[in-house]
């Protein structure tokens, strides 16, 4: 059975003796095997030789800026990744593994204040649709989003072909018209019905959320508020919650496709929405 980073049945059985919920370890297990899958594919020092006594502090660094970067992590869980790989580090310096501690100088970040949900986007929609500053890629992401969509299952290959927008608001059919022109010459050069492709010639054609990011980010000068799908899809959950009070928890279960523990959660954040 191949491992998933170096040394890993010696680091499992430490977590073992420290009487770890599994839980927790299949946490580290998660955070490691995603750490050495990002050195063997970008950094140059892990590529070359695939040991990690090699590794230095620039080399965590720059896995820990491609998450904060790339997939937008929140504090919290830079934390939380810099602690599992701080205490992988150690475990390797102690068996003398590894000269160097590449996690000794690295701080954790400060924890971030609890920030009222941005809910009224939803209501601007119309407006946001109509704003030809903004990219189509920008619009049409508020516009699944509005629709209860989230960023996973529209990004996925194969889901957008076969999205039936008729019976969406009149704002989205206009908007539509000026999207189709737009995607497309795309869709025939890659041929994909797909509606989120790259604009240059790849061998797959669809736009990861990276890629999204950076259509959504420069927009945010223009809208004011946070463009990040994640955060548009909370604020499109809370709305929903203040314009549909008296539902009851299976109904908002229903409606929303949410797994029944969220909506507590959905439901103070909506409580406390300004």
């Amino acid at each position: 059975m191949s491992l998933d980073y170096p040394y890993q049945d010696a680091f499992n059985r430490q977590l073992a003796e420290r009487a770890m919920a599994d839980a927790t370890r299949a946490e580290y297990t998660a955070t490691l095997k995603d750490f050495f899958h990002y050195l063997e594919n970008f950094n140059p020092t892990y590529q070359r030789e695939h040991r990690v006594n090699q590794l230095q502090t620039q080399d965590v660094e720059q896995y820990l800026a491609m998450l904060v970067d790339s997939r937008q992590i929140q504090n919290q869980t830079y934390n939380k990744v810099l602690s599992h790989l701080n205490v992988y580090f150690k475990f390797l310096f102690s068996h003398n593994w590894t000269p160097y501690l590449p996690t000794l100088d690295l701080k954790s970040k400060p924890k971030e204040a609890a920030q009222s949900v941005n809910y009224r986007w939803v209501d601007r929609l119309d407006d946001l649709l109509a704003d030809r500053r903004l990219h189509v890629y920008t619009r049409l992401t508020l516009l699944l989003v509005a629709q209860g969509y989230p960023v996973q299952s529209f990004l996925k290959p194969g889901v957008t072909a076969q999205l039936d927008p008729s019976a969406w608001p009149a704002s989205a059919q206009t908007f539509l018209q000026e999207f189709h022109a737009f995607i497309l010459p795309l869709q025939q050069r890659f041929q994909c019905d797909d509606w989120f492709l790259k604009q240059r010639a790849a061998a797959d054609p669809h736009l990861t959320l990276p890629g999204l990011h950076k259509y959504l980010r420069p927009d945010e000068a223009i809208t004011g508020f946070a463009l990040s799908p994640t955060v548009l899809y909370q604020g499109y959950l809370v709305n929903y919650l203040r314009r549909h009070p008296q539902e009851t928890d299976r109904e908002v279960v229903s409606a929303l496709h949410l797994p029944p523990d969220s909506i507590d959660y959905y439901r103070r954040l909506s409580q406390r929405a300004d």
